[in-house]
């Protein structure tokens, strides 16, 4: 009996110690090899001599690998992944029915070397199969991955806005981001390199304190989350919910000595889920500036891979929910937002301030370091801020960006401005002649198109040094005494020269002056950089600012600033280490010496940074006549047009009509209407196609007031890619403007819903702006256009339109111009007409003394001549058909 007893003890403790043994191999790390997974299509087994066994490489496109994983308790795994790539991938992982996440995987250093990266998964108790693909591009070779329960810990909730939070786990370091109660950035952590890789979620040990913040976005709460242990440096991850902002921004920062570094992310997660619902999930590129055409990118969700400028939005089209992350801070550091998507509802995305690409910053070396010497070193802050409408999401990022970065240059209190500019027909061949043909183009035969306050500005840009000092001045006069402000460009942090010699106004050379990178003067877009902490250049800045002062001009378009940004070998200001305080010390000497004697305008610069320092800037560079033009800038105003928030107004770059149709003229007027100001850019010195196009659609007061008034255009959607929408609207005194493009070679027919735009479902009327047509419309907008055209539609309640009234000269819808004239004058009618027109002048007591007929086209009359009159006044009597009779006072000289 005894020995039944012990035997059955034996077997009792048997099972148990089974069991244990069993639950602690389910509950510590378990190692799965890829090569014994379950192979789909081209994957295959390769050799890798510093790998643990074999790999599976060929992964991508159809071909993919499976691995069954078993865990004993449902929650948080860390993953080590364990991979080899000669280049960037990314490799997508699904655990069961789970959201796909990418995982974006950097060089390991050859296709057989392994590296290793870290990732939160979740997974339920029993057996999940792991699937490991990427359906839209090459994957790397895979090794092994190694799976660990993550214990469970304490958390400290924050709150801001209306049921948002952030839940921070004080064990993993990491935390959750939620907006309206739903989790929508999981297991987020931060790192920062120095002279170690410091990564937050490796620290020993995590303590929280709190107080109050105020800064010129608002006041509320800073919360502090102090790391301490494994390392010789500490880390803050903070966290600044401001009151009444539904928004929050996450900040991340090195402590101790020698805390300098030189890229620090305050944001990484593998799982930006964002509660979309069903639609159209968009990921948008944001580009640095404006060079070499780049264009913004609204990418599917699904195929997005990208690192963006400075901010991102991933956005629901359908029904327009968004997430923004972006810094909002650009003194010390470019920064970059990586985006991976990992299928239409989630994303890989990581926060890096100390980015840099050459095809997109422009630089040719690394990030410099920040807080050099310091006991500190904080990332920039990054906002963070869900909402219901993605549009809405980014003018609420422009305005966080212009009150942490306030203006620095003097407020702009004029109205808005429009002008000309010669680069856009005229470009080398500019000289006095030609500058003072164009006033009196503007003034004589084009007396309508001016600014609210009776205006415009005639800008001289590159190859102005045609002239001499005097002729620039015998200029500004010129055009002052017509009633014109006179404007010149300059490019001030590049050299065109690109050989040693002295530096205008200054001892140095100019070899003293180039921005030095890998040991060579930095060469982009065919011009040396100039260091703009250099004392040679600022001397050459004094030299040229002076100049221009002296000659009276009133406003300076200022080039190719990006020069100014770039990451260098050094600077001669040795107290800055990276391109953006660089760029910071030269903006504000510029700034300094234009002494408050300019509207200043940038034309191709960084996209944020520069916003406290002009006052209109290009928001698109280099577009002529064509419609591939236009969209080209409406590109960036489709998903750029936020910055209107950052400064004083946008500008889509010069207005040529040339000799191209009268539909890509109205597009290509309409694209300066919707970005901002008008500036444009055709040969007025000389005879064409585009003197007649100029004053008939610059003088379309319609359109002219809604160019005048300030009113923002935002697209309907933002579903468009590479291309830019075509429809957008601003409401403005109760009435709807709507402009509508065709950038196609065929006829098109746009159904645009009234509700998407805001409005009612009530019965509205509505004017085509360009042509006058009047009709009514409820629910939906039905927009016809010829190939490569556009419209502008006024839409309002009510019998009568209302615009606004700018009390000045020829603002009047119709009228004789030139006026005064000495050979021939034009009419330009409130109405188009096509046909015969019957004129009769007559003196001042009633007595006809000449009468002819002439031919109008759309709204202007051909000339008529009148050097045969007497010198003096005359009223001239048009009558049109339907007899209606217009009467013009008009003086003969």
């Amino acid at each position: 009996m005894q020995e039944k007893i012990t035997k059955r003890k034996l077997s009792v403790k048997k099972v148990l110690t089974m069991l244990l043994f069993f639950v602690a191999i389910v509950s510590s790390a378990q190692t799965y090899e890829f090569e014994n997974g379950t192979r789909t299509n081209n994957a295959d087994i390769q050799n890798c001599d510093s790998c643990s066994g074999k790999i599976v490489g060929n992964l991508g496109g159809n071909s993919s690998v499976s691995v069954n994983v078993n865990v004993a308790t449902t929650g948080w795994y860390n993953l080590k992944l364990f991979y080899c790539t000669g280049d960037p991938r990314t490799i997508r992982l699904t655990a069961g029915s789970a959201t796909t996440i990418a995982i974006p995987c950097e060089p390991s250093g050859g296709w057989s070397t392994a590296a290793s990266k870290n990732v939160s998964v979740y997974l339920n108790s029993g057996t999940t199969t792991l699937l490991w693909d990427n359906t839209s591009s090459w994957a790397p070779n895979l090794d092994k991955f190694v799976l660990s329960p993550i214990g469970t810990s304490s958390t400290q909730t924050i709150s801001f806005g209306a049921n948002n939070s952030i839940v921070y786990n004080l064990g993993t370091k990491t935390y959750n981001v939620k907006f309206n109660g739903a989790t929508v950035i999981t297991n987020a952590s931060a790192y920062a390199y120095s002279d170690q890789q410091y990564l937050s979620v490796n620290y020993a040990t995590a303590t929280y304190t709190s107080e109050a913040f105020t800064d010129n976005i608002g006041s509320g709460t800073k919360h502090i989350f102090t790391l301490s242990g494994n390392y010789t440096l500490g880390m803050q991850q903070v966290f600044y919910a401001y009151n009444n902002k539904n928004y929050v921004a996450v900040q991340v920062v090195l402590t101790g000595n020698g805390s300098n570094s030189y890229k620090m992310s305050p944001l990484t997660s593998y799982q930006v889920t964002p509660n979309f619902g069903s639609g159209d999930t968009r990921a948008l590129f944001v580009p640095y500036d404006n060079d070499a055409w780049i264009r913004y990118n609204a990418y599917p969700l699904t195929s997005a891979e990208f690192t963006a400028s400075e901010v991102t939005n991933i956005y629901n089209n359908t029904n327009r929910k968004g997430l923004v992350i972006g810094s909002v801070e650009h003194t010390k550091w470019k920064t970059g937002i990586a985006v991976s998507g990992g299928g239409a509802s989630s994303a890989y995305v990581s926060v890096i301030a100390g980015w840099t690409k050459n095809d997109i910053t422009r630089d040719q070396r690394g990030h410099g370091w920040v807080n050099v010497g310091q006991t500190s070193c904080a990332s920039p802050k990054v906002l963070l801020n869900a909402n219901d409408d993605w549009r809405t999401g980014l003018e609420e990022f422009g305005q966080a960006n212009a009150a942490l970065q306030p203006k620095y240059i003097f407020d702009w209190t004029a109205p808005k401005p429009m002008g000309w500019n010669s680069w856009g027909a005229i470009q080398s061949n500019i000289n006095l002649t030609k500058a003072k043909a164009v006033v009196d183009f503007f003034h004589d035969d084009c007396p309508a198109f001016k600014t609210e306050d009776n205006t415009l500005f005639i800008d001289l840009d590159s190859y102005w040094d045609n002239m001499s000092d005097a002729e620039l001045a015998q200029f500004v006069t010129y055009a002052k005494n017509k009633g014109f402000k006179a404007g010149i460009y300059w490019a001030p942090f590049v050299d065109w020269g690109k050989y040693n010699r002295p530096v205008e106004g200054s001892s140095y050379t100019y070899n003293q002056c180039w921005t030095m990178v890998n040991g060579n003067p930095l060469e982009l877009d065919g011009a040396y950089a100039m260091d703009p902490t250099s004392p040679g250049t600022k001397a050459r800045i004094r030299y040229f600012m002076n100049r221009f002062k002296a000659a009276g001009f009133e406003m300076i378009k200022i080039d190719f600033l990006t020069h100014a940004s770039i990451e260098a070998d050094g600077f001669a200001n040795n107290q800055l280490h990276t391109g953006m305080e660089a760029y910071q010390e030269g903006m504000k000497f510029l700034v300094d010496e234009i002494a408050g004697k300019m509207l200043v305008q940038a034309a191709i610069s960084p996209n944020l940074a520069t916003g406290p320092f002009v006052h209109v800037r290009r928001i698109a560079c280099d577009a002529y006549t064509s419609i591939g033009e236009t969209d080209y800038t409406l590109n960036s105003t489709t998903y750029g047009w936020w910055q209107n928030k950052i400064y004083d107004y946008l500008d889509a770059d010069h207005v040529v009509f040339g000799n191209a149709s009268i539909g890509e003229n109205r597009a290509r007027l309409l694209s300066s209407v919707v970005t901002g100001t008008i500036t444009s850019g055709d040969d007025f010195s000389t005879a064409g196609a585009w003197k007649a196009r100029s004053q008939l659609l610059l003088q379309n007061n319609d359109v002219l007031n809604v160019a005048r008034a300030d009113m923002h255009f935002v697209p309907a959607d933002g579903n468009t890619g590479y291309n830019a929408a075509n429809v957008f609207s601003a409401t403005y005194n109760n009435v709807t403007y709507v402009a509508v493009f065709n950038y196609s070679n065929t006829a098109t027919t746009n159904n645009v819903s009234l509700s998407r735009l805001g409005l009612g479902s009530g019965s509205y009327s509505v004017k085509e702006l360009y042509s006058g047509t009047i009709s009514s419309t409820q629910g939906t907008l039905s927009v016809q256009l010829p190939q490569a055209d556009a419209a502008l539609y006024a839409i309002y309640q009510g019998p009568v339109l209302s615009t606004p009234n700018y009390n000045w000269g020829n603002a009047s819808t119709n009228y004789v111009f030139p006026n005064p004239a000495t050979n021939t004058f034009q009419i330009k009618f409130d109405h188009s007409i096509n046909g015969p027109v019957a004129i009769s002048v007559y003196d001042l007591v009633g007595k006809e003394i000449w009468k002819t007929t002439t031919v109008a086209e759309d709204m202007i009359s051909s000339e008529i001549p009148v050097q045969h009159l007497a010198k003096g006044v005359y009223v001239v009597k048009v009558s049109t058909s339907g007899n209606k009779v217009q009467n013009f006072k008009f003086i003969k000289q």
